[in-house]
């Protein structure tokens, strides 16, 4: 046999490459989600730290304030994320804790959200 007849293409793997890459192509979309994902948790415990550190301060401030905890958790974080943010004050006399637990939204289709990013930030009084 000759070279030629080896390097000459052949007529029953037109396509071929087309049906491999739809195979692989589901896979290729849940790794993507994936990542995507674990960046938005990122972003939301991120998001859930500085909600705690200002709702902490506002509340150490003056507590007497009319802003409470939650309100100015909800105002730190981004706007899409303000829904499902909620936060939790604990004065312990010289100062205040305050927790702030962030829901993080998912990309997956039907899942409502992918957990709860939590943190607690605490401030002397002034």
């Amino acid at each position: 046999m000759s070279i030629r007849a080896y390097t000459r293409p052949r007529k029953d793997d037109r396509g071929q490459a087309a049906l491999e890459f739809l195979g692989w192509l589901p896979v290729l979309l849940l790794v993507g989600l994936l990542v995507v994902q674990l960046g938005l948790g990122a972003f939301a415990a991120q998001q859930a730290g500085t909600a705690a550190r200002a709702a902490a301060r506002v509340v150490a401030a003056d507590p007497d304030a009319g802003m409470n905890a939650r309100q100015a958790a909800q105002e730190a974080v981004s706007d899409w994320l303000a829904d499902g943010t909620d936060a939790d004050k604990n004065d312990w006399g010289d100062g205040v804790t305050v927790t702030v637990t962030v829901e993080v939204p998912s990309v997956i289709p039907g899942m409502k959200n992918f957990g709860i990013a939590e943190k607690s930030a605490t401030m002397p009084a002034d």
